[in-house]
């Protein structure tokens, strides 16, 4: 089989798709192509991984700046053509979105080209993009339960978010590699890939004051965050800060708590790994989604939600405070041991593969 996968702008979008993708590789027949934009980070992620990649010029629309939007509409309609293309070269059984506003030209030009066109939906509050295509597509696949809202497809599937499956099969990272002390509890701080600015002044506060002798911090700034805040580390000996770390879920495994967004992926490696969590959600998504990612573990009473225009040094730390009162842990981790494994980028590929049975099979009668 041939398959067409499209996600971009964040790794919210781009690694559910790589999961998926690796669901896709264990079958040697099967055939792949990226679709990605020209300037966000897919654009030097994919080809790096060695996966073939086509780029289109497209940008999102501004609230506020006409002239950019009018220059996108042509953006827009170039693309389209250019997917159209793509469409009749290389001949897809299916089309899988991801998100982001490049998949809209890689979707209509596909269902133009009567190819089937599916989707994944990571967050609880679905996207623009997402929503404008529901109604199109031939089966939308969720993370969330509840996730359904807004989505007017008749076949919506719950799935999971695919990087869980990978958090899953991701082998656990010794702390005691990063110099870390095996006996001491480790806490993890990370405002997604990229840093976050509006929290990192907060974050540098507390850092500064809360040194706990059992306790060791790794504050994971993003690489855009690092140089800036590189003038002011001064932290307790307890806390190591650094621009990145690669696979994150591998390191998860071996903490005792993490501090971060409510990005989907990230709630699904949260759930994965098992993780006791204090969640901060960016209030500048989209429709607010990540908040209703975090009520979703707060719910679960697996999780604590710091709003931004809450959090402070002394918020957080009677946050930290909370989740480390033995009988609250003992409840998180009851309640984190008793969440379902799924096996979310093997049902996607197999839910697909039986569609498009079905379909030419109906076809052939």
């Amino acid at each position: 089989m041939k398959f067409i996968l499209t996600a971009g702008g964040t790794g919210g979008h781009i690694y559910p798709a790589l999961a998926v993708l690796d669901e896709i590789k264990k079958d040697k027949n099967n055939e792949y192509l990226f679709i990605g934009t020209k300037n966000r980070m897919e654009n030097d992620l994919i080809p790096s991984l060695g996966i073939p990649y086509e780029s289109l010029e497209i940008y999102g629309l501004s609230k506020t700046n006409i002239v950019r939007n009018i220059k996108n509409l042509s953006c827009i309609s170039s693309a389209y053509k250019k997917c159209l293309k793509i469409m009749d070269e290389y001949k897809p059984d299916a089309v899988i979105a991801f998100g982001g506003y490049v998949t809209l030209p890689v979707c209509l030009a596909a269902k133009k080209r009567g190819v089937k066109v599916f989707l994944h939906e990571q967050n609880m509050l679905p996207g623009k993009t997402n929503i404008y295509l529901s109604k199109k597509v031939d089966a939308i696949f969720v993370s969330f339960k509840d996730g359904t809202r807004k989505l007017k497809s008749k076949n919506i599937i719950f799935s999971g978010n695919p990087v869980a499956q990978r958090a899953i099969e991701t082998k656990k990272y010794s702390k005691t590699d990063l110099g870390f002390n095996k006996d001491k509890k480790l806490i993890i701080i990370v405002m997604g890939s990229l840093g976050s600015t509006s929290v990192n002044e907060k974050i540098l506060n507390f850092l500064r004051n809360y040194d706990e002798e059992d306790t060791e911090i790794l504050f994971i700034t993003g690489k855009s965050s690092y140089a800036d805040l590189n003038n002011n580390l001064i932290v307790p000996k307890s806390t190591k800060i650094v621009p990145f770390f690669d696979n994150l879920p591998s390191l998860m495994k071996s903490c005792d708590l993490i501090i971060s967004r409510a990005g989907a992926s990230t709630i699904a490696e949260i759930m994965a790994t098992r993780t006791p969590s204090i969640l901060i959600p960016s209030p500048y998504v989209a429709n607010n989604h990540q908040y209703y990612n975090a009520l979703d573990l707060v719910n679960k009473k697996v999780s604590i939600l710091i709003e931004e225009k809450d959090l402070d040094e002394k918020t957080l730390i009677n946050a930290i405070n909370e989740m480390f009162d033995e009988s609250t842990m003992e409840e998180t981790k009851k309640n984190l041991s008793e969440i379902k494994d799924i096996s979310s980028s093997t049902i996607i590929v197999d839910e697909i593969k039986k569609i498009l049975k079905e379909n030419n099979e109906k076809k052939g009668s």
